[in-house]
C-alpha cells in the first residue's frame, strides 16, 4: 500500500498531513504555507491555486472562485440566494445542481475542489518525494450523502482514491485524543459556513466513541464577517450616500478587511479599518472608507449569532445523556474558536476552560493523516466508532416516517425491517426515503425514492413480506435496499444524488422536531390508529368472503352493520384516537365470532382451520 496523506478540504482554506512514523506531520505548501486558500483562479489556460489567486480576486472578481463547499452536492434552487451574491458567475445545471461559469466554461463545484485537492497532492508529493494516489478527506459532520458523495467524486477527479470520509469534529478529537485517555471530549468546531460539536469517550484501550454530534449548519465564521461587512456598508451609505453593495470590487476588499478586522480583534479591543479610494463619487473625486470597530461592538452586532452557538452544545450532552460535569475536556476547532468570547461562553456552560492543545486550524488534517496511518497498519490500537446525525426513514401508509435508523446512532450500521402492500394485487411498492426527526416523512427531507416491481399480483393487501436494509458504510453513505422474499426480486440503490439538503432545511430539523414535537405525536397517534382500524376491518372482509358458506346470514349481516360504523369513523376528518381504537375493538371482537363459527364447520366438516397472515407496517404508494 502506498503513502496515504490527511487532508481537511476547507470552505475558505485546506490543510495536508501525513504520518512520520507514529506522529503527524502538517505538510507545509510550495510557497511555505502550512494552509492552502481553497480559491481557484481560472483565466484561459491559466489555473492558480494559493494566495495569488486570493489576491486576483480584486481586480478579477469574475475569474476567481472560492467557498465552493458551500455548494458541492447541493441544488442550486437550495443555495441561488448564495450563488447570486458571489462576484463569479452561476447557474442552474441540466441536473438542478450548481455550475460556475468562468469565460464562458461550465465548471461544477467537485471540479473546483479537485483543483485545490490537485494542489495539495503535489505539494505532498514534492515534499514527501513520492507518487501519492490515496487520501483520507474530512468534511462537516452534518454533510449528507449527497455532499460526501460529491467529495469523493472531487477526490477522484484529482486522481486520488479517497480511502475514507471522516467527520472534522471527529477528526479533531482524535488527534487531540492521542495524548487523553478515559476522558470524555467535547469538540467545539467554528468552521466558515457550518457549527458543529461533537462528544466523543476516549478510552484507555484507544476505542473513540462518538456519543452524540448536534449543530447548525447555517453557523459559521462568514455569518460574524457579515455582520461586520453589512456594519461597512451602512456606514459608507450613511456618511457618503452611495451603496457599495453592488460593486464588485469594492466589495472584495470590503470583504478582505472585515475578515482582517475579526482576527485582529481577537487579539485587541479596537481596531481601524481603512479602504483608500473604495469608489469615485458622482463629482468625479475617491472617496475612502474609514470606520472604528471595537470588540464590544463587534460582540453586540453579533449577539443573535453567538446566542445561536450554545445550543447545539446543550442539544449534544442531552442527546449524549450525560451531566455537564461529565464533560472532562474541551477542544477548539478552527480559527474562529479564537474569538474570546467563544471560551467565555464555553466557560459559562461547562464550568470549565477549553483547551488549546492542538492547532485549530490544523487538528483536522492531522487526525485525517492519523486515520490514514491507521489504514495504512502504521497507527496500531485506535479505534473509531462515529455516529449518524439525523435519522433515517421509510414512509409508510399514511405519510408517516418509520424510523429504520435513529439519529446518533454508531456507524457503520445496518439495519432490516419487513413491510407489506397496502392493497389487494399490489405489484410494485416505492420506497421513499427520508431523513430527520419529524413523524410525517413530507415534513423531513426526501433522500430519494425507487420502485421494487415484480411482487405477484395475486397476494392480497399483507401478504408480501418486502425486506427493507438499510446500511451505512464508515463514510457515512447510505446504501439501501429491497427485497420481496416469497419471489426474491430485489432492489439495490445508493442514496446519491437525491440528498440534496439545503443548509436552512438542516438547521430546522431540531428546531421543528422539538416545536412539533407534541402536534406531531398526537396527528401521529391518529394516522396509526386509523391504519389499525383499516386493516382490522380488511382482514374482517377477507374472512367472510373466502368463508361465506360456513358464516350464517344474520351473522353476516350483524357484521355487516359493524364494519359500517367502524368506516363511518375511520372516514371521518374529526375522529379522534379514542374513537378510532373503540371501533377497532368492536371489529376485532367480530374476528373472534368469525373464528369460532369457521372452527365449528372445520370441525363438523373434518377440515383444517386456515392460518390468516399478520399485518405489517405497510409502505406507502
Amino acid at each position: 500500500m502506498g503513502k496515504i496523506i490527511g487532508i481537511d478540504l476547507g470552505t475558505t482554506n485546506s490543510c495536508v498531513a501525513h504520518m512520520l512514523g507514529d506522529k503527524y506531520e502538517i505538510i507545509a505548501n510550495a510557497e511555505g504555507n502550512r494552509t492552502t486558500p481553497s480559491v481557484v483562479y481560472i483565466k484561459g489556460d491559466e489555473l492558480l491555486v494559493w494566495d495569488l489567486a486570493k489576491r486576483k480576486a480584486i481586480l478579477e472578481p469574475k475569474n476567481v472562485i472560492f467557498e465552493v463547499k458551500r455548494f458541492i452536492g447541493m441544488k442550486y434552487d437550495e443555495v441561488k440566494d448564495i450563488c447570486k451574491a458571489m462576484p463569479y458567475e452561476t447557474k442552474k445545471g441540466k441536473d438542478g445542481g450548481v455550475l460556475i461559469v468562468v469565460d464562458g466554461k461550465e465548471y461544477k463545484p467537485e471540479q473546483i475542489s479537485a483543483f485545490v485537492l490537485q494542489k495539495l497532492k503535489d505539494d505532498a508529493e514534492k515534499y514527501l518525494g513520492t507518487t501519492i494516489t490515496q487520501a483520507v478527506i474530512t468534511v462537516p459532520a452534518y454533510f449528507n450523502d449527497s455532499q460526501r458523495n460529491a467529495t469523493k467524486a472531487a477526490g477522484e477527479i484529482a486522481g486520488l482514491k479517497v480511502e475514507r470520509i471522516i467527520n472534522e469534529p471527529t477528526a479533531a478529537s482524535l488527534c487531540y485524543g492521542t495524548k487523553t485517555k478515559d476522558k470524555k471530549v467535547l469538540v467545539y468546531d467554528l468552521g466558515w459556513g457550518t457549527f458543529d460539536v461533537t462528544i466523543l469517550e476516549i478510552a484507555s484501550e484507544g476505542t473513540f466513541q462518538v456519543l452524540a454530534t448536534s449543530g447548525d449548519t447555517h453557523l459559521g465564521w462568514a455569518d460574524f464577517d457579515a455582520k461586520i461587512i453589512a456594519e461597512l456598508l451602512a456606514d459608507f451609505k450613511k456618511k457618503e450616500n452611495i451603496d457599495l453593495s453592488t460593486n464588485a470590487m469594492a466589495m472584495q476588499r470590503i470583504k478582505d478587511e472585515a475578515e482582517n478586522a475579526k482576527k485582529q480583534l481577537s487579539q485587541t479591543e479596537k481596531v481601524d479599518i481603512m479602504i483608500p479610494f473604495i469608489t469615485v463619487a458622482s463629482d468625479g473625486t475617491p472617496r475612502n472608507l474609514e470606520y472604528s470597530l471595537t470588540r464590544a461592538h463587534f460582540e453586540k452586532i453579533c449577539d443573535d449569532l453567538i446566542k445561536k452557538c450554545k445550543t447545539p452544545i446543550k442539544q449534544a450532552i442531552d442527546d449524549a445523556k450525560i451531566d455537564i460535569d461529565e464533560i472532562d475536556e474541551v477542544l477548539l476547532v478552527w480559527g474562529s474558536t479564537r474569538m474570546p468570547w467563544v471560551k467565555s461562553t464555553i466557560k459559562d456552560i461547562l464550568g470549565k476552560e477549553a483547551k488549546a492543545t492542538v492547532n485549530p486550524d490544523e487538528a483536522v488534517a492531522a487526525w485525517a493523516a492519523v486515520q490514514a496511518g491507521i489504514i495504512q497498519g502504521d497507527v496500531k490500537n485506535i479505534l473509531l466508532l462515529d455516529v449518524t446525525p439525523l435519522s433515517l426513514a421509510v414512509e409508510v401508509e399514511g405519510w408517516i416516517a418509520n424510523v429504520m435508523i435513529p439519529r446518533n446512532t454508531t456507524i457503520p450500521v445496518k439495519k432490516t425491517q419487513t413491510y407489506t402492500t397496502a392493497v389487494d394485487g399490489q405489484s410494485a411498492v416505492t420506497i421513499h426515503v427520508t431523513q430527520g426527526e419529524r413523524k410525517f416523512a413530507r415534513d423531513n427531507k426526501s433522500l430519494g425514492q425507487f420502485n421494487l416491481e415484480g411482487i405477484p399480483t395475486n397476494m392480497r393487501r399483507g401478504e408480501p413480506q418486502i425486506e427493507v436494509t438499510f446500511d451505512i458504510d464508515a463514510n457515512g453513505i447510505l446504501h439501501v435496499s429491497a427485497k420481496e422474499k416469497s419471489t426474491g426480486v430485489e432492489q439495490k440503490v445508493t442514496i446519491q444524488g437525491a440528498t440534496w439538503l439545503s443548509d436552512e432545511e438542516i438547521a430546522r430539523a431540531r428546531e421543528e422536531a422539538e416545536k412539533f414535537a407534541e402536534e406531531d405525536k398526537k396527528r401521529a397517534e391518529i394516522v396509526e390508529a386509523k391504519n389499525t382500524l383499516e386493516s382490522t376491518i380488511n382482514q374482517v372482509e377477507r374472512m367472510i368472503e373466502e368463508n361465506a358458506d360456513k358464516i350464517p346470514q344474520d351473522q353476516k349481516d350483524s357484521i355487516k352493520a359493524v364494519l359500517d360504523d367502524a368506516k363511518k369513523v375511520k372516514d371521518d376528518a374529526d375522529a379522534n384516537t379514542d374513537d378510532l381504537k373503540a371501533q377497532t375493538e368492536k371489529v376485532q371482537k367480530t374476528i373472534q365470532d368469525l373464528a369460532w363459527s369457521i372452527q365449528r364447520w372445520q370441525a363438523s366438516s373434518g377440515q383444517q382451520t386456515k392460518e390468516w397472515p399478520v399485518d405489517g407496517e405497510v409502505i406507502e404508494g
